[in-house]
């Protein structure tokens, strides 16, 4: 009588847990939002922070030089988590965006607030990852489209509420709010990651070498090469003197990079995500996504306000839609994988994006609203039915000490891809714009003008082509994507039990 019968002592443990698991899906869902959030939240506020602090000429780098840090540092904290565990990654991650933030906040010129959004994106990188691959770690095969699919609605909600959350906190606070308010948000976030997640001790981890110069040399190499990407065309033109220095050091680095890392015991990079078929496949074709992704994301807003003559909210409602149906798809494609395998499920969901994405050229002109917002709600539709797929089923094919490095190589390349893309289809929107109206500058320069009135039907016409082509553009990466899978991924994943 004076004990606890074991099956209430296991009943009392699974509440337990599940309890302990919630707080710390919480905890995912909040970082989710705040990584997503700092990629676009400045954007709207940008008036008021150059007002304040100067710096015009160099504003883009609060853009840049975030998304170059969160990009470059995705592979390092990946086997740093696979080496030392999710927790103390994700803690000091955390950690560093919210002194990055707190940094920002305090900005005194615009060189500090762009060092100290460097700052925040050397966290940022550690959020995006790891949380990705906790999703993974804390939830069996069968469970994970769920999570995923959770952390996909975040991200996509986060991702285009950003501008109208910067724009409000601008106008009716002040921009310095737009890095307060992740302070309370983060730090919610961190308690419950300290107090809820607990992981098993692993023996690696104990005696683990860290490849620190492999680490430095991923991170120049990889900072210099999309700073080239990201500056080119823009700062200075691509066969300029500045291009092909920075072209050239990013090769260099490279040949170093492949030299330090083949000598290492335990290399940041491994060659086994190279080696193995399905994880090559998987970063292959999610660069793709990234690639194809910024066709909308970049381009419809001002198709919409240029072309079609909606206002800024308008526009962004046009670009949103894709974030309905995006999630949705995500959580329905488990029934599909199940039956036909991930490879399939992605073929299937690409193939339809190539076809939507084909589709918008031949959209009345004008036309009306409702158009590309259905075509973008369809195509929303066909990414969820091939990223995530892509995404559980990679993680699937992996142990625990591995997967962090997996997932990290994923995201990387996503996120090459959206660098990438945004330099290719900008030159293709420019050269568009160039022969239809005589070289009279490039798409910012005619989007700007448009603020002081309608556009003449020359400019609309020669915008409407030049957004045509980027998505034609994007149709390509879609097959791309499509062929990537069908030669080099296996029909089946080798998934793993554990």
């Amino acid at each position: 009588m004076g004990g606890t019968t074991p099956a209430i002592r296991d009943g009392a443990g699974r509440r337990q847990d599940t309890r302990r698991r919630r707080a710390v899906v919480a905890a995912l869902m909040l970082t989710m939002a705040l990584a997503a959030l700092d990629a676009t939240v400045v954007s709207t506020a940008v008036p008021q922070i150059v007002g304040d602090l100067g710096g015009f000429s160099v504003f883009s780098w609060l853009f840049s030089g975030y998304l170059l840090a969160v990009t470059v540092t995705l592979p390092v904290y990946g086997r740093l988590s696979d080496t030392f565990g999710r927790k103390p990654v994700l803690v000091v991650g955390a950690a560093v965006f919210l002194l990055g933030s707190l940094l920002c906040a305090a900005a005194w010129n615009m060189g500090a607030l762009i060092a100290f959004r460097i700052v925040q994106g050397l966290g940022g990188g550690a959020l995006q990852g790891t949380v990705q691959t906790l999703a993974a770690d804390l939830y069996p095969l069968a469970e994970r489209p769920k999570i995923q699919a959770k952390l996909s609605t975040v991200w996509a909600v986060s991702a285009v509420a950003g501008p109208s959350v910067g724009g409000v906190l601008a106008a009716y606070a002040d921009w310095r709010w737009i890095f307060l308010v992740n302070l309370p948000i983060g730090a919610a976030a961190l308690w419950l990651v300290v107090r809820h997640l607990h992981e098993p001790e692993r023996e690696s981890a104990r005696r683990a070498r860290v490849d620190w110069a492999g680490a430095l040399a991923v991170f120049a190499c990889g900072g210099v090469l999309l700073t080239a990407l990201v500056q080119g065309g823009v700062a200075w033109p691509w066969l300029s003197a500045p291009s092909l220095l920075l072209f050239g050091a990013g090769l260099a680095l490279l040949a170093v990079v492949v030299a330090v890392e083949r000598r290492a015991a335990e290399p940041i990079i491994p060659g086994w995500v190279w080696r193995r078929r399905t994880i090559a496949a998987v970063n292959l074709a999610l660069g793709a996504l990234g690639l194809l992704m910024v066709a909308p994301a970049v381009f419809l807003p001002t198709y919409a306000q240029s072309v079609l003559g909606l206002a800024p909210v308008a526009a962004g409602f046009v670009l949103s839609v894709w974030t309905l149906s995006w999630p949705v798809s995500a959580a329905l494609s488990q029934h599909v994988y199940r039956k036909i395998g991930f490879r399939d499920t992605a073929l299937l969901g690409i193939g339809l994006a190539a076809l939507i994405l084909c589709a918008f050229p031949f959209l009345p002109y004008p036309g009306s609203w409702w158009q590309p917002a259905l075509l973008m709600l369809l195509l929303g539709g066909a990414l969820g039915l091939f990223q995530l797929p892509l995404i559980v089923g990679v993680q699937s094919t992996v142990g625990w000490s591995e997967r962090g490095t997996t997932t990290a190589s994923v995201l990387f390349c996503r996120q090459t891809g959206q660098t990438v893309g945004a330099s290719l289809f900008g030159a293709v929107a420019n050269g568009v714009l160039a022969a239809r109206l005589g070289g009279a500058g490039d798409l910012d320069s005619v989007t700007r003008a448009l603020d002081a009135g309608p556009a003449p039907e020359a400019t609309r016409r020669a915008i409407a082509e030049a957004v045509h082509a980027v998505y034609l553009g994007a149709a390509g990466a879609a097959a791309l994507a499509f062929a990537v899978l069908l030669v080099v991924a296996p029909r089946r994943f080798p998934v793993r039990t554990q």
